[in-house]
């Protein structure tokens, strides 16, 4: 069984941190080395590997450090992520770290060369996602179009409803007000808020969130209710019904937003 555990970098970056009894650790998307050893010199823990989701700084800016600090580093991600990544990964790959199983899902939209890992091998299941969902929200779309963003939401809402969202960012505030626009009658999405401002207020993380969460109220999971569709066809000033198109319509809103 591993423990995962959030690490704060950056300003709003979390790089979880997976062990086992054994005193064994992997991070995820590790942005800065100095917060996470820190973490391994508190828990005791020593630094196996890595595993990386896309190509972005605050995602593998702590590569050379920790690869310099910790010799024999498994690092584990796309190929053209990071020079440091001795074991490329893409869709259909299955990997294990801490005995436990990882499948690569391929997710672009944020990032073309984005993955995300899926275990169901722990207490609850888990998807670490970097930047692709996150609670209340989705990446934006630097490099990826709105169709491949969309397939790959598509993808995650596939997911078992109690799957853990282990994203990478504290956007969880922001990223509600927006769906609240979107969706002011969605009573999950109150409630949900006002969890989150408890939850904020107290410097607690707002992370993970579960599917069945992000389903019911994450307006870019869904681009199939006639409330989301609404907002959309409003915003947008134009007749849509297509799903992506919805997608498309409501990512723009939230870059303006």
């Amino acid at each position: 069984m591993i423990t995962i555990e959030p690490i704060s970098a950056f300003s709003d970056n979390y790089i979880w941190c997976l062990s086992n009894a054994q005193g064994q650790a992997f991070v995820v998307d590790p942005g800065e080395a100095a917060p996470v050893e820190r973490h391994l010199q508190a828990k005791n823990l020593k630094l196996t590997g890595v595993l990386i989701t896309h190509h972005h700084f605050d995602h593998v800016g702590a590569l050379p450090e920790l690869t310099a600090a910790h010799p024999s580093l498994r690092i584990i991600g796309p190929e053209t992520s990071a020079p440091e990544i001795n074991e490329p990964v893409c869709a259909g790959d299955r990997v294990t770290a801490l005995n436990t199983g990882f499948d690569v899902l391929a997710v672009p939209g944020h990032t073309l060369d984005h993955i995300a890992f899926y275990t169901n091998e722990t207490d609850q299941p888990g998807l670490f996602c970097g930047d692709t969902l996150f609670a209340g929200g989705c990446g934006r779309l630097f490099e990826g179009t709105p169709e491949q963003m969309h397939q790959s939401l598509a993808q995650l809402k596939d997911l078992p409803a109690d799957t853990r969202v282990y994203c990478a960012h504290e956007y969880t505030q922001a990223n509600l007000a927006f769906a609240r626009a979107v969706e002011p009658d969605n009573e999950s999405l109150i409630a949900r808020s006002r969890e989150v401002d408890r939850l904020r207020a107290k410097n607690q993380p707002s992370v993970p969130s579960t599917i069945a969460e992000e389903l019911a109220t994450n307006p870019f999971l869904r681009a199939d209710k006639t409330s989301v569709q609404a907002s959309a066809r409003d915003y947008a000033n134009i007749h849509i019904d297509r799903e992506a198109e919805v997608f498309a319509a409501i990512r723009r809103w939230k870059d303006n937003f």
